[in-house]
């Protein structure tokens, strides 16, 4: 089974005020396992979230990824403009194409584009691997991020279906 890894949303925005948080940890955390991944002759899969009329704003500097973690050409890129990467796009037909098998999952936002995309995965069959410390969140009205993404990490343990590794415990050797 072939393995990929999926950076969902960590576009440039996330960078803006108020900035995301840990945004410069999780962004080096997320360009190390793309190194990894490259290393370990991985696929590498993109999601960009785009929205007229916001920072989202598809062509803006804002809807960029970073430099640090931009995407090659052979890199596969699927454009959303709702939570679901896999609704209306083309992200499961590649994934099928490409005989993708298990999703290791980072990015942002944490309890949206995160949530989302964890579930869809497991529920479509696919082994799902967060990596418990590269997504994140902002601070929302009724409780701040860290809490977030504790509640999060802690909810898709519990499903059982789903398998948390923090960064430094991904090894891509194995795929």
């Amino acid at each position: 089974m072939k393995s990929a890894l999926l950076v969902i949303d960590f576009q440039n925005t996330i960078f803006t005020d108020p900035p995301a948080y840990q945004v410069a940890l999780v962004l080096q955390r997320i360009r190390n396992l793309i190194s990894k991944a490259r290393d370990a002759g991985l696929s590498i899969i993109y999601v960009q979230h785009e929205e007229a009329g916001t920072t989202w704003q598809k062509g803006s500097e804002t809807w960029k990824f970073p430099e640090a973690i931009a995407p090659k050409p052979n890199d596969f890129v699927s454009p959303k403009s709702i939570s679901d990467a896999f609704q209306d796009s083309a992200l499961q037909a590649h994934l099928v194409e490409q005989g993708i098998g298990r999703m290791y999952i980072c990015g942002y936002a944490t309890e949206f584009c995160i949530d989302t995309n964890v579930r869809r995965a497991a529920s479509g069959k696919l082994q799902t691997v967060v990596v418990s410390d590269a997504h994140t969140t902002r601070d929302r009205p009724h409780m701040k991020a860290p809490a977030i993404i504790e509640h999060h990490n802690w909810v898709w343990c519990e499903l059982g279906t789903i398998q948390l590794i923090p960064s430094n415990g991904v090894d891509f050797s194995a795929d």
